[in-house]
């Protein structure tokens, strides 16, 4: 299986890169990973925000697998604990999905396309996160998840 994060926008700060290269890497040890990013939508200041979120969703949409499961991180979607979402994890890995992809979209979040388009949508937590600030606590949660699934000692969690 590949695991794919698309994420709308650019992100510029060193330190978000940093910390998001080394969990590729961390992950990559384990599975196919990469963090993909989709441009935001330049002068996005004179559109309105539906307008804003249709052009990103034309854009997710073109980048999403023709075969594969879509989790959108949407503040709406379902809540897991880390031991869960491992479980889960566990689960679509022995179904034979060969990509499994994971949206992070802009400020505005999805057009309803998008989430036509989704297998599910996953709340990383109650809190705003911001979009940079979000891909780095999703890529650590993914690496957790497949530490919890080898067994190794990086989880010490009561889930």
């Amino acid at each position: 299986m590949k695991v794919t994060v698309l994420v709308v926008g650019k992100n510029k700060e060193a330190y978000i890169n940093e910390a998001l290269r080394e969990y590729e890497k961390r992950i990559n040890k384990y599975l196919p990973f990469q963090i993909e990013e989709i441009s935001g939508i330049k002068g996005s200041k004179k559109y309105a925000e539906k307008e804003i979120k249709e052009k990103e969703g034309r854009n997710i949409l073109k980048r999403l697998p023709t075969e594969g499961f879509v989790v959108l991180l949407d503040e709406r979607g379902k809540q897991m604990k880390s031991g869960e979402f491992a479980n889960w994890l566990q689960k679509v890995m022995n179904s034979g999905t060969r990509n499994l992809v994971f949206v992070i979209g802009g400020a505005y979040g999805f057009c309803d396309e998008v989430y036509e388009k989704a297998d599910m949508t996953l709340s990383l937590s109650k809190m705003t996160f911001s979009h940079q600030i979000a891909r780095i606590v999703f890529a650590e949660q993914l690496y957790r998840a497949f530490t919890i699934i080898k067994g190794e000692p990086y989880h010490h969690g009561d889930d």
